[in-house]
């Protein structure tokens, strides 16, 4: 256990450390081979509704009850679609957390895991929640269960890896959603991660793919505090720059888009008190939601979806900005089936 010092000379020695230690025991993206992401066929959606799971958030983080279908509008492509379909569920959730055990997180370990309980407080009884971690590859550690008390106590149990190995956080997340994706009802991912991958080349492309065709929320967490510079807005989405995701900047980018395309919403917490919030967040997001339903298209293309909330007069609600009242998370689209 390495204990808290206080002081800058301190914060100066811890940064120095895990600097270092992402330089030590990360090593070139040439060394290693990983496997090759398995080739995915496209979500068959139903004939009759495309479902779309979307969560309303207020500024302070809670869920907005009390929407109806009218407060909803969907656009495909740029073109408003029906809602067929409309329900405001509190059904169960699965969630599987999947913690990096890289080197240079036991030096943080206490940041997220102290904190975990506010997760594991914010859920329902019914909802079930299961561990994985992962360094070079993912690793079960707990499989699901209602008895929230085990997924703390197997946080604390956790084994980090203090020698050289191979990064691939890519290819762990394809490989758990594998894991999750037959399962039924309401599933997401919870990340708690530094996002940085060191693969050669990092699978991105066969992930994104994978992501449209299944319906599976991600919930990122970024580990490493104040080593990470805020990434400007404008620049979040889009893919990872570099080959080798050896950067926070690259990282940061994947796990907004990770987020972004699913529903999700990505997570920066500087400080360890500021994941006590981040917790509560998610927990509200997973077990709060609307299920909305549009007729699909069947022209086997992907199609991006655009869910606004209207408010009384019909009007979006602005999402960004001083007069922004709702946050709205819901998945960018989905592959419709053939003719």
């Amino acid at each position: 256990m390495i204990r808290t010092l206080n002081g800058s000379k301190s914060l100066r020695l811890r940064r120095f450390l895990v600097i270092t230690l992402f330089l030590v025991f990360i090593p070139h993206p040439l060394r290693a081979q990983t496997p090759v992401v398995p080739e995915q066929q496209p979500l068959r959606v139903a004939t009759d509704a495309v479902k779309i799971n979307v969560s309303v958030m207020g500024n302070s983080g809670d869920f907005i009850a009390g929407l109806e279908r009218k407060n909803f509008r969907v656009l495909d492509n740029g073109a408003e679609q029906p809602v067929t379909f409309f329900t405001s569920t509190d059904a169960p959730a699965q969630i599987l957390v999947m913690v990096e055990t890289s080197p240079a997180v036991y030096l943080i370990q206490n940041e997220h895991i102290t904190a975990a309980f506010a997760l594991v407080q914010g859920l329902a009884n019914d909802d079930q929640v299961a561990l994985v971690t992962y360094s070079q590859e993912p690793h079960a550690v707990l499989a699901f269960t209602a008895d929230k008390t085990a997924l703390t106590s197997a946080l604390e149990q956790l084994q980090y890896t203090l020698g050289m190995g191979q990064l691939n956080f890519f290819d762990s997340v394809s490989t758990v959603l594998d894991w999750i994706a037959p399962l039924p009802g309401k599933k997401a991912l919870v990340l708690l991660t530094t996002g940085l991958d060191s693969s050669p080349p990092p699978r991105w492309d066969a992930l994104v793919q994978k992501l449209r065709s299944q319906d599976i929320v991600i919930f990122p967490v970024a580990l490493g505090g104040s080593l990470r510079r805020p990434l400007d807005k404008k620049k979040k989405l889009g893919a990872p720059a570099n080959e080798s995701m050896l950067s926070f900047q690259d990282a940061d980018r994947a796990l907004f888009a990770l987020a972004d395309m699913t529903g999700g919403n990505a997570f920066f917490p500087m400080t360890p008190k500021e994941f006590f919030p981040v917790y509560h967040e998610i927990a509200a997001a997973l077990r709060h939601q609307y299920l909305l339903g549009i007729a699909p298209a069947h022209d086997g293309k992907f199609h991006p979806l655009s869910v606004q909330v209207l408010d009384d007069a019909g009007q979006p609600v602005p999402k960004e900005g001083k007069n922004s009242v709702y946050r709205v998370f819901a998945r960018q689209g989905y592959s419709a089936p053939g003719p």
